[in-house]
């Protein structure tokens, strides 16, 4: 029932925010590539600096909404598997980034200490960054907690949307959407599935 109700919840924030900040569509080149943001380390990154020579990888994320921490036995959490995906990544060449656009909540939970923190309970292999006034968020079009976007060499966007089928368990997983997006672009083939509805809770946007 609650992991029913919070999909609820989560195709509420979608449509909302889908009105207002469309999301860029398979083939649009990164937006704002060179924006820098505060890293947890002090430094500071942009997607142009962190991605490889067989591109980038964007996971919008947060340190609170269910979808990504989990809760309980009843829902998982897609954040546990972020470091295989990013390291997936990585030995394919694509840098990864993950970006905390939540401006609305920087007083409480999504604040940089409180960033920092998760970047180190959960020992993170890309950077955790803020991105301030959701700048980012707002000319990707990202609309929930998690919402990956994968781009190749060039920048150009090949896979959007969900990291999988099932945020509940990552054994029961049926699709591996992101990790498939990967394994076939690092092949040299086309991304048969290149774009999923995202799944998760609402990025606060200051309003």
């Amino acid at each position: 029932m609650k992991t029913f109700a919070l999909s609820l919840l989560a195709l509420f924030a979608v449509t909302t925010a889908s009105a207002q900040f469309p999301t860029i569509e398979i083939g649009d080149s990164v937006p704002f590539q060179t924006y820098e943001m505060r890293n947890v380390d002090g430094a500071t990154k942009s997607i142009e600096s962190i991605a490889g020579e067989n591109g980038a990888l964007v996971i919008f994320t947060c340190n609170s909404c269910p979808f990504v921490v989990g809760r309980g036995n009843k829902v998982e959490g897609w954040e546990g598997r972020y470091n295989s995906i990013i390291e997936l990544a990585g030995s394919y060449g694509i840098g990864s980034i993950l970006v905390n656009s939540n401006s609305a909540k920087r007083s409480g939970d999504d604040n940089i200490s409180a960033m920092k923190n998760r970047a180190r309970d959960m020992e993170y292999a890309a950077p955790y960054v803020v991105d301030e006034e959701s700048k980012l968020a707002n000319g990707f079009g990202a609309k929930t907690t998690p919402h990956v976007f994968l781009f190749d060499g060039e920048l150009d966007l090949i896979y959007k949307g969900a990291i999988d089928d099932n945020v509940d368990s990552a054994e029961d997983v049926e699709e591996h959407y992101l990790i498939n997006a990967i394994e076939r672009h690092a092949a040299g083939k086309r991304v048969r599935k290149n774009s999923t509805a995202p799944h998760g809770c609402s990025i606060k946007r200051v309003k």
